[in-house]
């Protein structure tokens, strides 16, 4: 099938080259020249286990990027992967959903073939039913158009593995006929399909992020308790996971979590729920937690080395979690801040996300090994739960002191201490 995606950021590329995997023709519509230079050369802008790979395969082949609207009349399917960040209030800012729906619509004005417009970002309940089939209408001045909500679960780092063997694939549709042309670009898949309205398929994205950030604050809570009572936080929750009804994802103590989805999804859910006069005090608190998490390291740290003034910090790990370059709200961007205001000289490193941290804060030291980071400090914090850390030991003898906190629990060294274990 053809197949237009819309959108050549993250979930929009890897939607986009695994399609290609699956033997459709793919052309991707990025604004980004840049991107689209980098697409049709192979190189992912992104970093992605296994994207790469698919580029050097498809690319300029059954795979092509472009910045114009024009391969939409002529494809059977649109994906509209853009961006859905928070507004100032926390609501998903719908801006770019309108934009591009705009563009789907005027490409497609004239023209008779049959066309399914599918929304994979991640939007409010009611966005495709209220906002993006009247957008595309008018704008094509069509009425035979099908329409359907896709949502992604990809997560970073592993995400082409997810699309290609996934838990289930969701399609909402209230048209059965755009609900199997959906459907049928995933043939070759060995997942289970969920079939719903567009509004309860949004609320399916949500309601899944919601409740996998609720595991990861529910277990830092009781990581915070364990550790006063002299509990190993890992052991309790391993024999939590281990029952069914809970499984044992999603209940690593830690720093909190991040990245793109799931900090903007709970806050976009408690502004519908507080829009539509509920008060979400369990997601509300989710987010308290989070918000606090990061912060208890740093005090621990000033327990340790008192006046964080003219210290050297050494910070391992700068991306929100390991196997991406990404930092949108890394769990290292609030402890670094609070580092800086108190006066600490921070030394940095990270196996991929320095170029990306450096234009957050251009004014701390990067480092091109942790080694480098560690020699002289007087703490180290680790915040990413890189592999390579596991292995760090005889580094942290070039500290000056020998004091190392982690917010993720990686360290096999001797001598360190756990946010909340």
């Amino acid at each position: 099938m053809k197949i237009a995606v819309i959108g050549g950021g993250y979930v929009g590329l890897v939607t986009a080259a695994c399609f290609a995997h699956l033997g459709h023709e793919v052309s991707i519509v990025e604004v980004d020249a840049g991107k689209v230079r980098a697409i049709n050369a192979g190189e992912p802008p992104i970093y992605e286990e296994g994207l790469e790979e698919l580029l050097t395969a498809h690319a300029g082949k059954t795979l092509v990027a472009g910045t114009e609207y024009g391969p939409v009349a002529d494809a059977d399917l649109s994906f509209i992967c853009v961006g859905t960040p928070p507004a100032g209030d926390g609501s998903a800012d719908l801006s770019y959903i309108t934009a591009a729906c705009r563009s789907i619509g005027e490409a497609l004005r004239g023209r008779t073939k049959t066309h399914t417009v599918v929304v994979k970002s991640t939007v409010p309940p009611g966005t495709t039913e209220n906002l993006v089939v009247p957008t595309v209408g008018v704008a094509s001045g069509r009425n035979d158009l099908g329409f359907a909500m896709n949502p992604e679960f990809l997560r970073e780092g592993r995400a082409v593995d997810d699309f290609l063997h996934p838990d289930r694939i969701v399609i909402g549709s209230a048209d059965p006929a755009a609900g199997n042309s959906v459907a049928a670009v995933y043939r070759g898949i060995d997942a289970p399909a969920v079939r719903t309205g567009t509004t309860a398929a949004e609320m399916i994205k949500y309601a899944s992020n919601a409740l996998l950030a609720t595991k990861i604050s529910y277990t830092n809570e009781i990581g915070n308790l364990c550790k006063r009572l002299g509990i190993d936080v890992y052991e309790v929750m391993q024999g939590v996971g281990l029952d069914k009804r809970v499984s044992p994802h999603f209940l690593n103590a830690g720093a909190g979590f991040g990245g793109s989805c799931f900090p903007k999804d709970v806050a976009a859910l408690i502004h519908l729920a507080e829009k539509q006069g509920e008060d979400p005090v369990l997601l509300q608190s989710v987010m308290e937690v989070n918000r606090r998490q990061p912060l208890r390291m740093v005090g621990i740290l000033k327990e340790r080395v008192g006046d964080l003034n003219g210290k050297k910090i050494a910070v391992l790990g700068l991306a929100f979690k390991d196997g991406t370059d990404d930092i949108r709200e890394s769990r290292a961007v609030p402890v670094i801040e609070a580092l800086l205001e108190g006066g600490a000289a921070v030394a940095a490193y990270d196996p991929l996300a320095v170029p990306n941290m450096r234009r957050v804060f251009p004014q701390i030291e990067y480092c091109a090994r942790a080694a480098e980071a560690l020699a002289g400090a007087d703490a180290c914090l680790l915040m990413t739960e890189w592999p390579e850390f596991s292995r760090l030991d005889g580094e942290f003898d070039l500290m000056k002191s020998r004091v190392v906190i982690e917010g993720r629990r990686v360290l096999s060294c001797d001598g360190k201490e756990g946010i909340c274990w």
